[in-house]
């Protein structure tokens, strides 16, 4: 055999493994989101079925497919606006923190950490402070959010990678706490106490304005990614890689920060910064996924992680109480994230 020849086998045996590892990867993803839909359905039955009147599955689904009746407005009216704004935040946290995370390239970049879900907290919670309602409290929270990822953008260099962006990151969510404490010295008692309880984060109260508001930023996000997935994939390359095929990876990366900036922002303001959904979505989807940013599974991770911590909150806490879901995010986010921390350094201990 020539050299020709054994060099044209070897490629057509490269293109052969190539084409194996895709059906694989194509075949996981498939598994993780069916999986991740059956989870979240699941999820979905039980939080319109239990509560102070319970209800049997075939009840609800009859609810949902119209029946008058109690039942169809305890299902309608009272349980689905709560499961939907669960849903919709949920996902818009997650991808906003994998997306962040992706194109910075380190896992504790996310909108919690660096500063974003603090700018849009310390906004709004002034605006409340000066008697704001609805869609300027949305507003001022865009507002903050994107003032904190400027802020961010501009100290941590032309890269925006790596561990300075999320060093910087972290200096302006302390800031972002000074002015939310600013903020609520200025308020009235009232608007104090009301801004307390919206700081902790809650899908609560639900209307379908607010669900809808989501839901659309999710979907405009989410079609956006789709037809730029190409860019965002390259930047999985070091950026000279990237240049060198012809690809812009900082203008891909700035992009991306807005989109997450976006996306953080309207989902802080209407159900409060609810804690490290954004950043855990993202970790479980590459763990689940196996490759790659995973910004789909992320999108479905945090909102099964949304939906399952409400369900918790509401009928799981011994007592009788049923604390916002922002408490208990939080509370099973920060064992996460000193596992993720500790993992890391073994990783790095490891030889190479």
């Amino acid at each position: 055999m020539t050299a020709t020849a054994t060099a044209e086998v070897r490629v057509g045996e490269l293109v052969t493994d190539l084409a194996a590892l895709h059906r694989r990867d194509v075949r996981r993803g498939r598994a993780v989101a069916g999986a991740l839909v059956a989870a979240l359905a699941a999820l979905g039955v039980t939080a319109l079925a239990v509560g102070a009147v319970p209800l049997s599955p075939a009840e609800v689904v009859g609810a949902l497919l119209g029946t008058e009746g109690a039942s169809g407005f305890i299902v309608t009216g009272l349980r689905l606006p709560r499961l939907a704004l669960g849903l919709v935040v949920g996902a818009a946290l997650g991808l906003a923190g994998a997306l962040l995370q992706s194109v910075v390239r380190n896992p504790l970049a996310s909108p919690d950490i660096v500063g974003l879900t603090g700018g849009a907290s310390a906004a709004a919670v002034l605006a409340i402070a000066t008697g704001a309602t609805g869609a300027a409290v949305d507003t001022a929270a865009l507002l903050g959010a994107l003032t904190a990822a400027a802020a961010v953008f501009l100290l941590s260099g032309r890269g925006v990678t790596g561990t300075r962006f999320v060093v910087v990151g972290v200096a302006v969510a302390f800031l972002a706490n000074g002015f939310l404490g600013y903020a609520l010295t200025r308020a009235s008692l009232t608007e104090a106490r009301s801004a307390f309880f919206w700081l902790v984060g809650s899908v609560g109260t639900a209307p379908w304005g607010d669900v809808a508001r989501v839901g659309a930023a999710v979907a405009v996000v989410g079609l956006v990614l789709v037809l730029g997935r190409q860019p965002v994939s390259v930047l999985a390359l070091d950026d000279d890689s990237a240049r060198s095929i012809g690809a812009r990876p900082l203008a891909t990366r700035v992009t991306a920060i807005l989109l997450s900036t976006a996306l953080t922002a309207v989902a802080v303001a209407v159900a409060g910064p609810i804690a490290f959904v954004a950043f855990a979505a993202g970790p479980i989807a590459r763990r689940l996924r196996g490759r790659g940013p995973a910004l789909g599974t992320a999108t479905l991770v945090g909102a099964l992680v949304v939906v399952a911590a409400d369900l918790l909150a509401q009928h799981l806490v011994p007592g009788g109480l049923q604390p916002p879901v922002g408490l208990v995010t939080g509370a099973l986010g920060a064992p996460f994230l000193i596992w993720l921390l500790v993992h890391g350094e073994r990783r790095k201990e490891l030889p190479a």
